[in-house]
């Protein structure tokens, strides 16, 4: 029984391990190549950034919300700072002008977020994350995961047409791992995550000529400021505001998970697990600041995970973190995982992420809505929607500054329905409605 027990545990670990390192690979090689950087610097960063990820995994396990919830480089730290280097040049802007205002703005943005956490206000931002709420930005974030990993598994992150072949690959593996999660039992449904990712590893192995791995250095550098040395002479302080307001409304990716998870523990998340998770995002923020890498958050994408496996015990997840940490001190290691086929381990997130929709609707259920009150999540969820399908390019007319911000549909969904939620006074327009049916005549 111990034996079988130890065995359960490395498997779920090699799962959490194949998941953080999946989430992680592509980051930095986007990153880099946005700045500009040479191979070996952002080979480097790639090494750090599974160094700092399994560092802030094992940190908001250990001292944070202490619960199995991946805390890594976020999506919309992601987007905007990916926008910005687009945008830079026709700000008349540098590259090391832009990384030097954002390393600024990162780290201010970390100092709040940890004060708050000290100060405790936790419980103010957990108030304005109401059901209605809760439900337009899980949706908006699902969305925007699965948008990102569909293109992934068609492979289209790396071409522009489709390959026949190897999207019907993917859509093999997406069909396996959606049938273990459906009709599987046991270990089939706990580890179909991991069985997806082996299965498909292997098929596109026998099926498709070997491609040239991710490039990695040959040791381990903590290189500081990568992206820019911030002085006077290279600031701007529209980059730096707009970064500060980017991670302050990143925070709510720490509610919405946390309220979310609640669902798959069974019991609800404590003010303290709000507060140090909010410390041990502050920091990571810090530190990513340091040494040039996107920002770190609580991966509301760990919802479908844990829904997907089924395995929420803490002990797998700090494994996996800790081993994701060693991947990155061991080149000779990361070299290997990064022969794994991006196009497959995005077709199995596309699978654990579509369970995000069940958190989602869990939020409204048993509401009522009416012909007035479906503008409360109608609104901000399909305008959310609609901007994320836009291209970039539609938005050139506007100030390069603001771009970022209004070029995100997640951010935009977010900001639209917390300003939704605040000015207008719904349940007084549901209770005139309510009065106005009780006094409609008997027919």
């Amino acid at each position: 029984m111990p034996n079988r027990e130890a065995s359960h545990t490395g498997l779920a670990a090699m799962q959490w391990l194949f998941f953080m390192f999946t989430n992680t690979l592509v980051i930095p090689l986007s990153i880099g190549q946005a700045f500009q950087l040479s191979p070996v610097e952002v080979a480097h960063m790639m090494q750090r950034a599974f160094v700092l990820t399994g560092a802030a995994c094992l940190l908001q396990g250990w001292l944070g919300h202490r619960l199995a919830i991946m805390e890594g480089q976020a999506g919309l730290w992601w987007g905007v700072i990916i926008s910005l280097c687009a945008s830079a040049p026709s700000m008349g802007m540098t590259l090391p002008e832009l990384g030097a205002s954002l390393a600024v703005g990162i780290t201010l943005s970390g100092i709040t977020v940890i004060v708050l956490g000290i100060l405790g206000y936790g419980y103010v931002l957990q108030r304005l994350f109401n059901p209605y709420v809760m439900f337009v930005v899980t949706t908006l974030l699902g969305a925007q995961l699965v948008f990102i990993f569909a293109k992934g598994m068609l492979g289209l992150t790396t071409s522009e047409v489709i390959d026949p072949a190897l999207a019907s690959l993917s859509l093999v593996i997406v069909a396996l791992t959606m049938w273990l999660n459906i009709r599987g039992r046991g270990f089939f449904r706990n580890f179909s995550i991991l069985i997806g990712i082996a299965v498909g590893w292997l098929i596109y192995a026998c099926l498709f000529p070997a491609q040239p791995p991710v490039q990695t250095a040959s040791s381990f550098a903590w290189n500081l400021l990568v992206w820019g040395n911030p002085t006077v002479e290279n600031l701007q302080a529209g980059i730096i505001v707009m970064t500060y307001i980017t991670g302050l409304i990143c925070m709510s990716n720490t509610i919405v998970t946390l309220k979310a998870v609640a669902v798959i523990y069974e019991k609800e998340s404590t003010t303290r697990q709000y507060n140090s998770s909010f410390i041990v995002t502050g920091v990571m923020y810090i530190v990513s600041a340091l040494f040039s890498l996107v920002p770190y958050a609580t991966y509301s994408s760990t919802i479908g995970f844990l829904q997907s496996t089924r395995i929420i015990a803490r002990r797998p997840f700090m494994w996996g973190a800790g081993a994701l940490m060693l991947l990155g001190l061991f080149p000779q290691a990361a070299q290997w995982f990064s022969t794994m086929p991006l196009t497959i381990g995005n077709a199995v997130l596309f699978v654990a992420y579509l369970s995000m929709f069940g958190s989602a609707l869990r939020n409204i259920e048993g509401i009522t809505f009416n012909s007035r009150s479906i503008y409360r999540i109608a609104l901000p969820m399909f305008v959310g929607l609609a901007w994320m399908t836009l291209p970039n390019e539609v938005w050139g007319q506007f100030p390069a500054l603001v771009r970022p911000l209004l070029s995100n549909g997640l951010l935009m969904g977010i900001m639209l329905t917390l300003i939704l939620e605040q000015v207008v006074n719904w349940d007084r327009i549901e209770s005139l409605d309510r009065a106005a049916g009780s006094n409609m005549p008997n027919k």
